[in-house]
């Protein structure tokens, strides 16, 4: 038997469950696709672009002087700025069935203690990202504008861009989602073994400061916003603590649990 021929039979069915789990894959993205773009339907049907951008300015124009509004110095901003807004909500609502598809498309290869710890773990990030989310819009952005405008001299007329506004905005929104993760780092790191629970307790004071380090990087020159994201930071990391301990207990491998 020739070199090729060896080669051949070792090959030999392995292309076809390859080929099975890129269709199952691109099936999944397009799922996934189909839900942002339904959800992009019904967000520009109602409340409409205008009406988002609208809602998404509130916490800025609340704080702005008297019969001041937001500007577009650009020429298709007007239009461009709440389609962009539009498809960024369309994402956030169609978030849970985007990180389903990625959860059925990985469940098949996992054991079943596995799937005990993902299936929480993707539920629960879902929901921390939302209610980072949801604590800058309601707190962090309106906290900072009247901060902002407290300190702005009188001689000053604040008329924000609403591109600049836009982009500021959604880095605020991808920074406090982020940031109300970290429980889920903490189990990860902890099931995963590569940080032990004593060993999170006792790094509590140098995340702390990181935390701060973070806060002071990432967020606007401004003390309202740095508190924002560094206190509930350093709240999640003990919240991750006792997380994990509970997490580590109840998703052990049974040959886990039989030496323990």
């Amino acid at each position: 038997m020739s070199a090729d021929d060896i080669k051949k039979d070792e090959l030999e069915g392995t292309e076809a469950p390859f080929v099975t789990h890129l269709v199952e894959l691109r099936d999944r993205m397009i799922r996934a696709l189909i839900a942002v773009g339904i959800a992009f339907g019904v967000l520009a049907f109602w409340p409409g672009p205008a009406g988002l951008y609208d809602l998404l300015a509130q916490p800025m124009v609340a704080h702005l002087p008297q019969g001041a509004k937001l500007i577009a110095t650009n020429v298709i901003s007007p239009i461009l700025v709440p389609l962009k807004i539009t498809l960024m909500a369309a994402f956030l609502v169609a978030l849970p069935v985007v990180l389903f598809q990625v959860w059925a498309f990985v469940a098949p290869g996992l054991y079943s203690h596995e799937k005990k710890l993902m299936l929480p773990l993707v539920i629960s990030s879902t929901i921390l990202f939302f209610v980072g989310v949801a604590f800058c819009y309601f707190l962090v952005i309106p906290g900072m504008s009247k901060f902002i405008q407290a300190f702005a001299p009188s001689a000053i007329t604040a008329a924000p861009d609403i591109e600049q506004y836009f982009g500021f905005v959604l880095t605020l929104f991808l920074v406090f989602g982020i940031a109300f993760e970290v429980p889920i780092a903490v189990i990860v790191l902890a099931r995963m073994g590569i940080v032990s629970i004593d060993q999170l307790k006792k790094m509590r004071g140098y995340f702390v400061v990181g935390s701060f380090i973070v806060a002071a990087v990432v967020t606007p020159p401004d003390v309202i916003s740095q508190l924002a994201l560094a206190v509930p930071m350093c709240i999640l990391y003990e919240i991750g603590i006792v997380a994990a301990r509970m997490f580590i207990k109840h998703t052990q491998a049974p040959d886990a649990e039989t030496e323990a």
